[in-house]
């Protein structure tokens, strides 16, 4: 009983922290890729501004490394690089760096997920990434296929427990 207090009581601090921090700045969400090149794939913020797809790709620090590569670029700061890089591009600092690897994806959104954003991304006309000129985005890729997928949310809290989620604070 007394573990199962300690894990609740941790479970509402991680809730409190992460909207505590939304007041000051946006909350970073990336999603990890290992069975590419352990990329950062797709990336959203949340904060009081609402909910924006970023594109790792289109996102650079000044000296034009992308979110997409902070692994590779920066295997001993990652989350600390993907903070400069939202700085530089975006503007927004973020203090809470949330990653879900594709387990925790495929465990909320169905097996099938990672398939059907490529699927959507590739093949179904998601493929621009430009807001401006009014064409579909990879953001518009996965929010499609994570309505279609439908969510299980019970499996948030078991893939925090099992660290496929993970916040990092920077």
């Amino acid at each position: 009983m007394k573990k199962l207090n300690v894990a609740l009581i941790a479970l509402v601090l991680i809730v409190v922290a992460f909207l505590a921090s939304t007041i000051v700045s946006p909350v970073l969400i990336v999603a990890e890729d290992a069975s590419e090149d352990n990329g950062i794939d797709m990336a959203a913020t949340i904060g009081l501004t609402g909910f924006n797809w970023i594109y790792p790709g289109n996102s650079v620090n000044a000296q034009g490394q992308t979110l997409h590569n902070v692994y590779a670029d920066y295997p001993d700061n990652p989350y600390g690089a993907a903070r400069d890089i939202m700085s530089y591009t975006y503007h927004v600092t973020p203090h809470i760096i949330i990653s879900i690897n594709n387990d925790a994806a495929a465990a909320i959104f169905g097996e099938n997920i990672i398939d059907d954003i490529r699927a959507n991304d590739g093949y179904n006309g998601y493929a621009g990434n430009d807001k401006v000129s009014g064409s579909m985005d990879r953001g518009d890729a996965v929010g499609t296929a994570m309505a279609e997928n439908g969510i299980n949310i019970i499996e948030i809290p078991i893939q925090f427990l099992i660290g496929n989620i993970s916040p990092h604070f920077v």
